[in-house]
């Protein structure tokens, strides 16, 4: 018998004018949900099944970025995106463009366990989830008051906002002076939300998963890393990863699988892995991303100012941070 260990993040880079109230809804949703967790692990539950019990309580709550909370396309609407894998046998199931499904991860967790393929996206995944019998929406439920606003403010900026959540007098200025480009082209603010969990069990099962609303003022189908297997998600035999931050990078450099890969063929362990891609793997990208191994060790890392991120292990060891 292993030790078992989990992870969980809100996104990668934050506000430094990040209001102290913010910063402990935050703190406290991170907490509750690693506590959910740690609960389920101490009565023997599977990895697989934490991940997605602990992102659906993420995806419930409208603090970040999924489920409830979803940052807005252009056209003022919803479109979601989820992965989940199970690193055991490399089980994995993925859906893209999720209008009305409440729960996103769940409904990945279906396509790896009840259909014969590993991705679904827009009318076929919300067909699938019909006949799954999952809770079904309306778009609305999913968008917040805040979100409007941000979207607003994005318009008028002709500008895609990464960190909607950012207060509107901090974010005007920002849009206008940030340097940051995403694909060659300007963006404005780097935070994106997205969440994630990564779990080892006692039977030194790893799973992962990633949940996203996307990006603020996005195109109409943009996909992003999140529903990515090997680039927002990746779990194996020796570890599970989940990442969040600026989806072009994360995709271009796979960067969950790469974990797995330096892992398994330079032999070293989990900490040098993530020091090792985060450094070298995403040029000019930021990111973070949790991770644990099959010995039960958790690392997280990031290469921008800070992640919301939690972890805890069967050693008693437990942190809820934010900042560098």
């Amino acid at each position: 018998m292993g030790k078992w260990a989990i992870a969980v993040h809100g996104g990668a880079g934050i506000d430094p004018n990040l209001p102290v109230e913010r910063q402990e809804q935050a703190k406290q949703l991170l907490t509750r949900c690693l506590n959910l967790g740690i609960a389920a692990l101490r009565s023997n539950v599977s990895a697989i099944d934490v991940v997605e019990l602990v992102i659906r309580e993420l995806e419930t709550d409208p603090l970040f970025n999924s489920g409830r909370g979803s940052a807005l396309t252009e056209q003022g609407t919803v479109e979601m995106e989820a992965s989940i894998m199970d690193g055991t046998k490399r089980r994995c199931g993925a859906v893209s463009g999720i209008t009305t499904v409440k729960n996103p991860i769940s409904l990945a967790r279906l396509v790896m366990d009840k259909s014969p393929h590993s991705y679904l996206a827009f009318s076929g995944a919300e067909e699938f989830a019909r006949k799954q019998g999952v809770e079904i929406v309306d778009n609305e439920y999913f968008i917040t008051d805040d979100n409007v606003g941000m979207l607003k403010l994005a318009k008028e900026a002709n500008s895609i906002l990464f960190d909607y959540r950012i207060p509107l007098g901090c974010a005007g200025a920002a849009v206008t002076d940030s340097p940051l480009q995403m694909n060659g082209l300007p963006i404005s603010i780097y935070a994106p939300e997205t969440v994630g969990c990564v779990v080892v069990d006692r039977e030194g099962r790893c799973a992962a998963g990633t949940s996203t609303g996307g990006l603020m003022n996005k195109m109409m189908g943009r996909i992003g890393d999140s529903p990515l297997i090997g680039a927002g998600t990746y779990a194996s035999e020796l570890c599970g990863v989940s990442c969040t931050g600026e989806g072009e990078a994360i995709i271009r450099s796979t960067l969950a699988r790469d974990v797995s890969a330096v892992m398994e063929y330079k032999g070293v362990g989990l900490q040098e892995a993530v020091d090792f891609v985060i450094k070298h793997r995403l040029d000019e990208g930021f990111a973070g991303l949790i991770a644990v191994s099959n010995k039960g060790e958790v690392v997280c890392g990031f290469n921008c100012n800070g992640m919301f991120r939690g972890c805890a292990t069967e050693d008693g060891f437990m942190e809820v941070a934010m900042w560098e």
